[in-house]
């Protein structure tokens, strides 16, 4: 499955964006959190900073440039037969120009799972992600690394958790999802209208 099927135009979004540097505070326990406020209400996840050190220097930069303020969660893949359960898709706005892609950390190196209310990054090829990211509803199994598997087997690199507002993820997992896309495989996933990111911000 590729969640990260968004193609961006590359403008640049300000100086800001463009000067940004990772950032990592520790928080209790070395977790920092992060509020993604939504015109659906707000989401705080809690970062697994020791185990995907780079995934969440890479997030955290972008948070940190405010890059996704007025971006969307566009996407809501529901699992075929389990409407509860599936992923949401966020992304800064189109004019937010990415930094550079990070080396990918597969799920079999950072000991992390895609589980129910997982944070993970969207990728193309390994060593392409930049800011596309996801939220697992239920568990999802089939997003870790697989090695066992033929062809790309790396996974997604999961890097943190939900820990208030699954409410919220529920709801938009469960939102009409007609919207027009030119990938022929995500017809029917894409949100109509999108939900907004409002901003995201650091807690604490």
């Amino acid at each position: 499955m590729d969640v990260t099927n968004l193609k961006r135009r590359s403008f640049v979004a300000g100086a800001g964006l463009v000067l940004a540097a990772p950032r990592v505070a520790s928080a209790a326990g070395g977790k920092p959190r992060v509020v993604i406020k939504t015109s659906r209400g707000s989401i705080v996840v809690e970062l697994e900073a020791r185990k995907a050190p780079i995934t969440c220097a890479n997030f955290l930069r972008y948070v940190d440039a405010k890059a996704y303020d007025e971006g969307s969660f566009f996407r809501a893949s529901r699992t075929p037969g389990m409407p509860t359960e599936g992923t949401i898709v966020g992304a800064p706005p189109a004019n937010v120009r990415p930094f550079p892609p990070i080396r990918h950390e597969s799920t079999t190196k950072t000991g992390l799972r895609h589980l129910n209310g997982t944070l993970s990054l969207g990728r193309f090829a390994t060593g392409t992600a930049t800011s596309n990211i996801f939220i697992c509803v239920g568990d999802q199994p089939y997003l870790d690394a697989n090695p066992a598997e033929p062809g790309d087997n790396l996974g997604y690199a999961a890097f943190g958790q939900v820990v208030s507002g699954m409410a919220v993820v529920s709801k938009i997992l469960s939102l009409p999802t007609n919207g027009a896309t030119k990938f022929a495989d995500q017809r029917g996933q894409w949100l109509k209208p999108p939900v907004s990111i409002i901003s995201m911000r650091r807690s604490g």
